[in-house]
């Protein structure tokens, strides 16, 4: 047998007749079977906007892998709206999308032995899945992602996903009619692409371009705009380099490149599902990379845009003034990113932004992004909390605009559908701290993204006056008061399975400190009667995963 150079795969000669004879009915000649195989993998699929384009995007990706001199074959892996889903039993099914991705990507590449891999990629999960693959697997990688989508508008104002969310809210307080409702609602997203904010899906773009697993602006090129197409050739070309560099991904990831994905993260106002993904991305590296690596970056990162959800502009219009690269140049040029990091042009963060045209502050031209001088906040929004309540660590997204230190009565409830249906009953009133609880990694399980609360509160005109703690997460779309992550979860026997309505609970931003104002002996006293809930599910995925899955605080990985 003779081993490829490219990789660990084995070409197809005369000691492997049944590989061959499969090749040759798939179309292959015999000049192909000398060529390095690439792995396309599409998670397209037809009931969401964010991946709704992608299979014909991986489509233009194997023709031009053809063009190349490459045999490009395609398979599909999962996908879960979120936005479809949020709100719903759904939910519960969305991060452990994530591992399902991760792990059916790594088993066809190394099932079929191929010898690169580019993952074309739409909806928030979809990417750390793929690059924990990439990761896993080793190989020559790429990742596409397959961009935003545009803005939808109602009355003369831009619309996106949480503007749905937020009317619902509207409807229930009464400040809107029926009409009004499902106008903006149909409105809200007009065709392809992720959801158009600096949600989770162009947080992890961006933050993934920035770590080096992607090609200038394929983060912020829109999904509709042409330049997306003509992207699969920039990649096709790139994963033929790759191959020739045998330059794979453990080559190009390091502690430091993982830093200049969370500096992007603050610097751009992220999601806080960032914290959650990078854990898993630098599990699957071996990187030893924690909470208070967070911290450490985000507090050296000024938050330097004004994006949607807590801020007015989307991604389309970071596309507009520039794009991705050349935020990161201006990140560069001042000292917040590594530019000695690899990437998958063969070249350093340095070597690639050295072109780009670098950003212009005259508010005339543009005010999406601001220098640091006059940055929104001077460290970034993710920040790392603890305390009686949070003794592992909680994540809170703090743009400024809620205040630094929330103090209010606990309004509990145990699942996210008690807490819509109080919230929507007008039992939330303003000072309050409403806690969602038993939807964690175990307890939920899958650790649901709490929007629609967040949402109706928001839409409620409680957004300013009203915190939100949970141990579930939350999407990229929240903003105001919250703090999720919260380890223990409640299933594991958690401070925050232990409130009662009508504690006391602090938040400080100050010190970066969440407590419940007891006593260590009344906790103690609660603790002890307090008794581990069943789990949800006998069977199936959401059992595994409950049975197999780290705490928030080790990023929810299920291969410890």
């Amino acid at each position: 047998m003779k081993l490829n150079k490219h990789s660990k795969r084995l070409t197809q000669d005369e000691s492997q007749p049944a590989s061959q004879a499969m090749l040759y009915a798939v179309g292959l000649s015999e000049d192909d079977m000398q060529k390095a195989q690439i792995g396309i993998a599409s998670t397209g699929y037809d009931g969401n906007p964010c991946n709704m384009h992608l299979n014909n995007l991986a489509a233009e990706v194997k023709i031009e892998t053809k063009i190349a001199g490459l045999i490009g074959l395609g398979f599909n892996t999962i996908g879960v709206s979120d936005g479809i889903s949020m709100g719903t039993s759904g939910m519960n099914y969305s991060l452990v999308s994530r591992d399902i991705i991760a792990d059916s990507i790594e088993t066809v590449m190394n099932a079929q032995s191929y010898d690169g891999l580019i993952s074309v990629v739409g909806c928030d999960k979809n990417m750390p899945g793929a690059v924990m693959a990439m990761l896993r697997l080793n190989r020559p990688s790429i990742m596409m992602y397959g961009g935003t989508t545009a803005s939808g508008s109602y009355k003369g104002k831009k619309l996106n996903i949480v503007s749905a969310f937020e009317a619902l809210g509207q409807k229930v307080a009464g400040e809107i009619e029926e009409k009004e409702y499902k106008e903006i609602i149909k409105r809200a997203i007009p065709g392809a692409g992720a959801c158009g904010g600096m949600y989770t899906a162009n947080t992890m773009a961006s933050a993934i371009e920035c770590m080096g697993f992607s090609l200038p602006y394929n983060s912020s090129i829109p999904a509709e705009n042409p330049n997306k197409l003509s992207e699969a050739e920039r990649t096709a070309l790139a994963i033929k380099n790759l191959l020739e560099l045998d330059l794979k991904p453990l080559d190009i990831i390091s502690k430091k490149s993982i830093e200049n994905a969370i500096a992007i993260v603050n610097a751009l106002g992220g999601s806080t599902n960032a914290v959650l993904h990078f854990l898993a991305i630098a599990h699957a590296a071996d990187i030893n990379f924690s909470l208070e690596d967070f911290q450490r970056v985000s507090n050296r990162t000024p938050l330097i845009a004004d994006l949607k959800p807590s801020g007015r502009y989307l991604m389309e219009d970071v596309h507009r003034v520039g794009g991705t690269p050349a935020v990161m140049k201006y990140l560069l040029d001042n000292g917040y990113l590594h530019g000695d990091c690899l990437t998958v042009t063969g070249k350093t963060l340095t070597e690639n932004l050295a072109n780009i045209d670098p950003l212009t502050f005259d508010k005339d031209s543009q005010d999406v992004i601001y220098p640091k001088d006059k940055a929104l906040k001077s460290s970034g929004n993710i920040q790392i909390l603890y305390g009686n309540l949070a003794i592992e660590g909680a994540v809170a997204k703090i743009s400024g605009n809620e205040g630094l230190l929330f103090e209010g009565k606990a309004v509990v409830y145990d699942g996210e559908q008690s807490a819509n249906s109080g919230i929507s009953n007008g039992d939330v009133e303003k000072g309050d701290v409403v806690v969602i609880r038993y939807v964690g990694p175990k307890g939920g399980p899958g650790m649901p993204e709490m929007l629609k609360p967040t949402s109706l509160i928001t839409g409620a005109g409680l957004g300013k006056s009203v915190a939100l703690i949970t141990d579930g997460r939350f999407s990229g779309g929240t903003h105001g008061f919250v703090v999720g992550h919260i380890t223990p979860e409640a299933q594991s026997g958690g401070t925050i399975a232990l409130i009662k309505s009508g504690d006391i609970i602090r938040i400080s931003a100050e010190d970066n400190s969440i407590n419940v104002l007891l006593t260590e002996e009344e906790l103690n006293k609660r603790k002890i009667n307090w008794v581990a809930p069943e789990l949800k599910h006998k069977k199936g995925i959401l059992y595994k995963y409950a049975k197999t899955v780290a705490s928030a605080s080790k990023g929810c990985i299920t291969d410890a």
